[in-house]
């Protein structure tokens, strides 16, 4: 061994100068490839821990050729980019053996494949297998049975979040502040960890930002320039719960175990969802002896070692999920659902036939389907999602189901205005809570609650907000940008539009041909009314007041709507206001200005209104 040439393997774990040691050489020659420079120079641009440490390595190797211990120098060709991109394909290795067998020197890796490989090539082989010695994290001490996730954070002392979900509290671990190099050794305890441990995996590695899964443990790493500082998240599952320790009603019990294909499980960020999945995971690949896999990135769920977790397959779920149709579970966990591509996967999925549970981030109940609702076809909803679990705090809120049915959407009155309607039904009690239908070109998810409570007399329902907002939507393809125009729902089956005079043949077309084209798309008459404005005469004019149960209406006429006005009192100054489209200022009874009109009108005093 006069002549070593390493590999970058090699040069990354210092096994150049440790084998030096170990076998006692003297004066070797180091023949270090022009590749292994270029790998190492690219890794360090990239921030990659690896290419700083292989650089480190190669200047402590100058330090012994200085101190005449050996010599050193660098010989080889620079990989073309053709070697680059093919690097994976071994074209870069090629190059280092090359050199090897051109120097008759002995390779020195780290790399158990460069290894065999060079042997069958003839070339002489040093293997310097790095034992990996099993410990733990030193970011698991921060962890106890409460503790959720941990946070840390370059010059910040470290934080935790403990307790369970709905009860949680973010406290301090210790007032010791962490420094740049003090988490630079955690990361490289992390990722040294995942080169040598089974059960660590490398789940994400992009510039700036990592994601480790390590047992039970995610880690997050976020490094300049993707974060203004070194931070480290370690997130772990703080309860292992069976699924009769939801207590599930006998109800949905049966829904699981005989009719449930399509299940979506929702709730906000550490609601308990990952512990809820993996108890229903666990009781049907236990209990019922189901076939169960999961598609997760990253693969933090903590499951038995009878369903297998799958990654994304050469960094797509399109690969993993034409694996999984192959392999055909009975069920799939899908953890989580975010993207479009996701919701389509589960779709594909569950079309193919294959039980599929996924994961989605919601707020409410609905959420979980309308955020399916807006990527598939409507048609095919009660065929991906037939049930949805709503989690909150630790418990299961809401459990509602889907079906497909002809009807006349609530809040509409005409029988032709029937459509195919997704029926979303409380699962327990069979109420309906949401109704999920096309109204001209957009998928609507009514809200029930809207429809037969509106929160005041005088508001207009949801229904009819909607259709406004679609026929003004339509009317305004025909008219110039600025266009003041004002639609209004005055019956089920007829709005007004309010135009000015000189757009009207615009919206009536010739012959009445588009005004009839944009009642047939919508389904409802349309009317034309033409707004009148006067904006030169600022005088004061007298108007209807009309007192209702919970308010004072001060009508200034429609052809006044949109406007602002002050309102006087036998010419002293009272108020100015905003009229609505009706041309309309409503004030609340009960305060001090529907009480001084009031006790005007009993006076006999005139009250104006003046066009500011």
């Amino acid at each position: 061994m006069k002549t070593i040439i390493p590999d970058t393997s090699a040069v990354i774990i210092g096994a150049v100068s440790k084998v030096i040691e170990k076998e006692n050489l003297d004066y070797p020659e180091i023949i270090v490839p022009e590749a292994v420079v270029c790998e190492l120079e690219h890794q360090a641009n990239a921030n990659r821990r690896e290419g700083i440490n292989g650089l480190n390595e190669l200047k402590h190797l100058q330090k012994l050729q200085y101190e005449g211990e050996l010599a050193v120098s660098f010989k080889g060709k620079r990989p073309t980019n053709y070697d680059i991109r093919y690097a994976k394909s071994g074209e870069i290795d090629a190059l280092i053996r090359d050199l090897a067998r051109s120097e008759f020197g002995t390779l020195l890796t780290n790399d158990k494949v460069q290894a065999e490989t060079a042997k069958a090539q003839g070339i002489p082989v040093y293997y310097y297998e790095q034992k990996y010695v099993e410990k733990e994290l030193s970011i698991a001490k921060f962890f106890d049975d409460e503790t959720m996730s941990v946070h840390l954070k370059e010059n910040v002392c470290p934080m935790a979040k403990k307790g369970t979900p709905g009860h949680i509290s973010f406290v301090k671990l210790s007032d010791e502040v962490f420094n740049h190099t003090k988490l630079q050794e955690i990361i490289d305890e992390i990722i040294e960890k995942s080169r040598s441990d089974a059960k660590t995996y490398m789940e994400s590695e992009k510039e700036g930002s990592v994601v480790v899964q390590s047992r039970e443990y995610r880690i997050s790493i976020a490094t300049p320039p993707f974060s203004e500082a070194i931070e480290i998240t370690a997130v772990r599952p703080v309860a292992d719960i069976d699924l009769d320790e939801y207590h599930l009603s006998a109800k949905l019990m049966d829904r699981i175990n005989n009719n449930a294909e399509g299940i979506l499980i929702s709730g906000s960020p550490g609601a308990g969802k990952s512990t809820f999945v993996q108890a229903i995971a666990k009781y049907y690949s236990g209990e019922l002896n189901k076939i169960v896999k999961t598609m997760e990135s990253p693969r933090d769920l903590q499951l038995p070692d009878e369903i297998t977790q799958y990654a994304p397959l050469e960094g797509s779920m399109e690969n993993t999920a034409d694996v999984l149709l192959l392999v055909r579970p009975d069920y799939t966990i899908y953890d989580e659902l975010r993207k479009n591509h996701d919701f389509n996967i589960f779709a594909d999925m569950r079309l193919a036939g294959v039980g599929m549970i996924g994961v989605v981030h919601a707020t409410r109940p609905i959420d979980a389907i309308q955020r399916i609702a807006s990527r598939v076809e409507l048609g095919v909803i009660p065929s991906i999602v037939d049930t949805s679990i709503y989690i909150e705090d630790g418990e299961i809120k809401s459990v509602y189901e889907t079906k497909m049915t002809v009807k006349v959407p609530s809040g509409m009155k005409e029988a032709d205005l029937a459509r195919p309607v997704i029926e979303v039904r409380d699962f327990e009690t069979g109420e309906l809570k949401n109704e999920i239908y096309t109204y001209g070109e957009q998928t609507i998810v009514m809200d029930l609650d809207l429809v037969n409570n509106p929160s005041s007399q005088n508001e207009k329902s949801s229904v009819d907000s909607i259709a406004e907002k679609e026929i003004l939507r339509r009317i305004k393809r025909f008219l110039p940008k600025k266009a003041d125009v004002e639609v209004e729902i005055v019956s089920p089956d007829r709005a007004n539009i309010y135009i000015p005079d000189e757009l009207v043949p615009q919206i009536i077309g010739k012959n009445g041909k588009r005004i009839a084209e944009i009642e047939e798309k919508i389904g409802i008459s349309l009317g034309v009314e033409v707004i009148e404005k006067n904006y030169s005469n600022n005088e004061a004019f007298e108007f209807d007041i009309i007192h209702t149960r919970k308010q004072l209406i001060l009508d200034l006429g429609r052809e006044n709507g949109r406007a602002n006005f002050d309102v006087l009192i036998d010419g002293e100054y009272l108020l100015t206001a905003t009229t609505s489209k009706k041309g309309e200022i409503k004030i609340k009874n009960g305060i001090e200005l529907s009480d001084e009109i009031l006790d005007a009108i009993e006076m006999g005093l005139k009250i104006t209104a003046v066009r500011k």
